[in-house]
């Protein structure tokens, strides 16, 4: 969250803007206790908690406005494995390093003023155009997690069971068959097991040297 206040702190201070951050670790949607609830299944966002409750992290201060905000980042991993002797090294450092990628589009709640948003892209070096304004949450993608929370089989698609790639054909030799053409596996519908099967047979094949798979 970004947060505009008015008046001084404890200290004095007469900082105008605040950022509000909300833990990873914390659970995107929280479920209401049953004396609230009653027998429904109630379930409130973490970032409507942390709006109710905003004034109590400002004590003495008035929150003037406020608005969610999500900064997308580039987050390329380029590792050229001929140029560094240890490899899982450097995609450990350059996994870590993602998280400080460059800034490529900041979405905001759809009632964010311009003055947070313009003062957010400056921040982050963005265009206008890279502005996004979302009517909803912001994350959408974090209300996948009411899948878990909701314990009811009758709510749930069947789970699917993927059939064997159809360019494949069963009992024969998967390297034997790529060497003659390209293989597509459509997953999830077509199993993984073909992939898993040319996995087996490379390492039990004495010719085989490397493997390198591209995600």
């Amino acid at each position: 969250f970004i947060v505009r206040l008015k008046g001084v702190d404890a200290f004095g201070r007469a900082n105008e803007v605040a950022i509000v951050k909300v833990p990873r670790v914390l659970p995107r949607l929280v479920r209401l206790p049953e004396k609230i609830a009653g027998k429904q299944r109630l379930f409130v966002s973490i970032s409507s908690i942390v709006r109710a409750h905003l004034v109590e992290l400002f004590p003495g201060r008035e929150v003037a406005e406020f608005a969610q905000f999500r900064v997308t980042r580039h987050s390329d991993l380029a590792v050229d494995e001929e140029d560094v002797s240890d490899l899982r090294t450097a995609l450990r450092q350059g996994l870590h390093h993602r998280h400080y990628g460059q800034a490529v589009r900041l979405e905001v709640s759809f009632a964010c003023s311009p003055m947070l948003s313009d003062l957010l892209l400056g921040q982050f070096g963005l265009p206008t155009e890279a502005l996004f304004r979302v009517k909803g949450p912001v994350n959408l993608v974090r209300q996948s997690q009411l899948v878990d929370l909701v314990d009811d089989p009758a709510l749930l698609f069947p789970p699917w069971r993927p059939a064997w790639p159809r360019q494949l054909q069963p009992g024969r030799s998967v390297m034997a068959q790529i060497r003659k053409r390209d293989v597509l596996i459509h997953q999830p519908f077509e199993s993984f097991d073909g992939v898993l099967e040319l996995l087996r047979e490379a390492v039990n094949d004495p010719e085989v040297l490397a493997i390198k798979q591209t995600i």
